[in-house]
């Protein structure tokens, strides 16, 4: 048999992956289906939850009351949605169960975070995958809340959602896609926005293609740095044939090449179908050429896999962004930039 090079990156990366993270085999969602949440409608309740950082202001939850509330839904704040145990939003026990409780309470029909920061991957082990299992809903936010998302998805099967958070912007342009996937449970194509700026050429939001072509896989990821501090434990899913996506926020770029030479040596970039880098927000390389740039670091670490990926996609820390559910078939498009549903998030 005559191996070609993608076969022998794949060959050399399962035997990697398997030395380096034998705990991926004890991730629950290569043993069943992915389980999709019912649909929202209107007048559905919403457990709003503060499982990261502390919600310091009041008028914050307020604000997501406000949104749920525009969006024709009904917030109810989490017993421990004010509390602060340091920068945390509370105790990791108290945390933890606000969630379990909402996926407990038959009258809430999805949990939003409130807000990021850093916590999430904390509550993993306190979490009732049993009780989320047996009443799937919606789980979303994005940033540290990454962290849940991926271990909810990786101990159950269930689909989670990486997108707005109660407290975020909800621009027109990230309502209607939400609405579309969550409540319409529409199989949608994400394309990003075309600025409405008066030039010739489209200056922003542009589409910075690695490597050109199609491909498909179920989608997986999120923030890079907290999906990276899960590396070894049981709370990811399975990368074989999967679209990577991922995004981060304030991170120099030699901690972006750190972050994807983890990824190479632990063997995920090798399985994975297709890749997809949202925005580094105020990611510079700084001043002189003391550093590489984020596209060097990408030629160097995504460009020889050989597989279709780009850079640009609205998916981060930015007011217009897509909403990105986790476990769902898609097909990417690294030439044009789009991301299409092969299938409802929803049901």
């Amino acid at each position: 048999m005559t191996w070609n090079r993608r076969q022998l990156l794949q060959l050399g990366g399962a035997a990697l992956a398997a030395a380096s993270l034998p705990s991926l085999a004890e991730s629950d969602d290569r043993k069943g289906d992915v389980i999709k949440p019912n649909r929202l409608k209107e007048d559905d309740v919403v457990g709003l939850i503060s499982p990261a950082s502390a919600t310091f202001r009041k008028d914050r939850a307020e604000i997501a009351r406000e949104n749920l509330a525009a969006l024709g839904l009904r917030a109810r704040f989490g017993d421990h949605l004010f509390d602060r145990y340091g920068s945390l939003g509370g105790r990791d026990e108290d945390r933890a169960a606000d969630i379990n409780n909402f996926f407990g309470d038959p009258e809430v029909r999805a949990v939003f975070a409130q807000g990021g920061g850093w916590g999430c991957n904390r509550l993993l082990p306190l979490l009732d995958y049993d009780v989320i299992r047996k009443n799937p809903k919606i789980v979303m936010g994005f940033s540290d809340i990454t962290g849940l998302l991926l271990g909810i998805h990786a101990k159950t099967g269930l689909v989670t959602f990486h997108g707005q958070t109660g407290g975020s912007s909800w621009s027109e342009f990230s309502t209607g896609h939400a609405k579309r996937l969550i409540f319409g449970g529409e199989a949608i194509t994400m394309r990003n926005r075309i600025s409405d700026e008066d030039r010739l050429v489209q200056v922003e939001n542009r589409v910075l293609t690695i490597t050109s072509g199609t491909a498909r896989g179920r989608l997986v990821g999120g923030n890079l740095t907290v999906l990276t501090a899960l590396m070894g434990s049981g709370y990811l899913p399975d990368f074989d044939g999967r679209i990577l996506f991922l995004e981060d926020l304030n991170e120099e770029v030699y901690r972006i090449d750190r972050m994807l030479t983890q990824l190479k040596l632990a063997g995920v970039l090798n399985r994975i179908n297709g890749f997809v880098f949202g925005r580094c927000t105020r990611c510079d390389p700084g001043g002189g050429y003391g550093s590489l740039t984020l596209e060097q670091v990408f030629d160097d670490h995504v460009a020889p896999l050989g597989i279709p990926a780009w850079y640009g996609s609205m998916i981060g820390h930015i007011k217009h962004q897509f909403t990105m559910p986790l476990g769902i078939e898609a097909e990417i498009d690294s030439d044009t930039g789009t991301i299409k549903l092969l299938e409802p998030a929803v049901v």
